[in-house]
């Protein structure tokens, strides 16, 4: 099994001090020496074996910790993937704040959608990885041509909105998440705005996400003038053509691949957990960026015929 180890960095970003700071957690594939330093330190070096290994930026949802996203992030690294998470407190909306991937919100209105990413974070985090590739004990082991970006909930919208912005990336992916937009940013009731991609993406939702149903209200959306799910109109209206993938897990919520923390966030408005999301979609991930990472011929095999207890739909 694969030995995987984190370390912590942090990206000055945009907002004012000390708001202005995201800290990130590095989780890579490792190998175990056994000397003195590693034993004094706890720093292990990576695993050269497959390095220098792809790179998978993963944006929390609002007010939640990246450590929600451990076991998740950690099956990701397992399958040969260097994952970076982070936490950045900063603002929120009505003069909050908590944790937050960051949103441009000019960017994200009708005169100027599609100009720019709607998380500048994006580019302040993917700079500060460029620094750890430079840096021991990784240096050298990251492959910046290489890069996925993933998200949950808010954090997944903005990456399905900023995507093609950043060079290198191959493959996106996002678990409770959507292009569906508010109306307070003067879009018309129901639009789902076109996902900023030009890769591979997958979309995950469980059927009882609550917390995208208590949002309905944000979208224009009410019980008398209700739509289809905004994850799959996301997959069937906002993505270009392409080899995307949408997976519905039966029974599973909206912190179906996290651990929700109950004082916090929205988990208050999420349906029940019948069914484990995180261990099928964590499994689907992983082949997901094989496939369109690393270009595994397996991988792609295991993914044409990927069951799992999923409902999964190709585009």
């Amino acid at each position: 099994m694969t030995l995987v180890r984190s370390l912590w960095w942090s990206a000055r970003t945009d907002g004012d001090a000390p708001f202005d700071t995201a800290h990130l957690k590095v989780y890579y594939p490792a190998v175990a020496s056994g000397d003195d330093a590693e034993r004094l330190t706890g720093v292990f070096a990576p695993d050269p074996a497959r390095a220098p290994y792809p790179v998978v930026l993963f944006l929390s949802g609002v007010n939640v910790g990246q450590d929600a996203y451990r076991r998740y992030a950690t099956a990701i690294a397992e399958a040969g993937f260097v994952v970076v998470t982070f936490d950045r407190v900063a603002d929120l909306f009505g003069g909050q704040r908590g944790i937050t991937p960051g949103v441009d919100l000019a960017a994200a209105r009708p005169d100027s959608y599609g100009t720019r990413p709607t998380c500048p974070t994006i580019t302040a985090v993917l700079a500060a990885v460029a620094e750890l590739n430079e840096t021991e004990p990784l240096r050298g082991a990251l492959d910046l041509d290489r890069i996925a970006l993933g998200g949950h909930s808010a954090g997944g919208t903005v990456v399905l909105q900023s995507a093609r912005f950043f060079p290198g990336v191959r493959a996106v992916f996002a678990w409770g998440a959507h292009t569906m937009v508010a109306t307070m940013l003067g879009w018309e009731p129901g639009t789902v705005l076109p996902a900023q991609v030009e890769c591979p993406v997958l979309l995950g939702v469980g059927t009882n996400d609550g917390v995208i149903q208590g949002s309905a209200d944000r979208y224009g959306e009410s019980d008398d003038n209700a739509r289809p799910d905004p994850v799959a109109r996301t997959f069937t209206e906002a993505l270009p053509d392409g080899e995307h993938l949408l997976a519905v897990v039966p029974g599973a919520n909206h912190f179906g691949i996290a651990d929700a923390d109950p004082t916090a966030a929205r988990a208050f408005l999420d349906g029940p957990a019948e069914a484990d999301g995180l261990t099928p979609f964590a499994r689907l991930t992983t082949l997901f960026l094989r496939t369109h990472l690393s270009d595994s011929a397996s991988a792609r095999e295991e993914l044409a015929g990927f069951d799992d207890g999923l409902l999964l739909k190709r585009h």
